[in-house]
């Protein structure tokens, strides 16, 4: 006796063709897109940029949790288009959410954000104690 994998759909190209994104002449608008981001380290921080154009302040969601740092929004919009006899009605969800764990260098409680010409900035200012010491002479006895 032999094994066999048998194809369970009947029609491959008829259903491929049905279930096409663009099947009534509109277009697949699911963006789940992740931001860019841009990480730079300085002697006394961090600095977190991600590019979010399009956003406003208000669609922004920012947690931290246990050092745990998370950046997410969802946009919801609805649109009608009608013409002569025909109407279409589109849905769009725009979502994304990114999250960073923070070292134990930084000092969670004085993290600043801001948000400027679609740009979401993080300053994530280091502990005391991970801040370079400066040079100190000691003296001989």
């Amino acid at each position: 006796m032999s094994l066999t994998k048998r194809n369970e759909m009947m029609f491959p190209a008829l259903m491929n063709e049905l279930l096409r994104p663009d099947w009534f002449g509109g277009t697949q608008n699911v963006r789940a897109a992740v931001p860019a981001v841009n990480i730079k380290e300085n002697e006394e921080n961090f600095e977190l940029e991600l590019f979010v154009p399009g956003r406003s302040k208000d669609e922004l969601i920012i947690e931290i949790d246990d050092s745990v740092l998370t950046i997410s929004s969802e946009t919801k919009e609805e649109k009608e288009e009608t013409k002569e006899n025909f109407t279409r009605r589109e849905f769009t969800l725009s979502s994304f959410k990114r999250t960073f764990s923070l070292p134990e260098t930084v000092a969670t409680d004085k993290i600043e954000a801001s948000y400027n010409d679609g740009i979401l900035k993080f300053n994530l200012p280091k502990k005391e104690e991970a801040l370079p010491k400066p040079k100190r002479k000691i003296e001989l006895s």
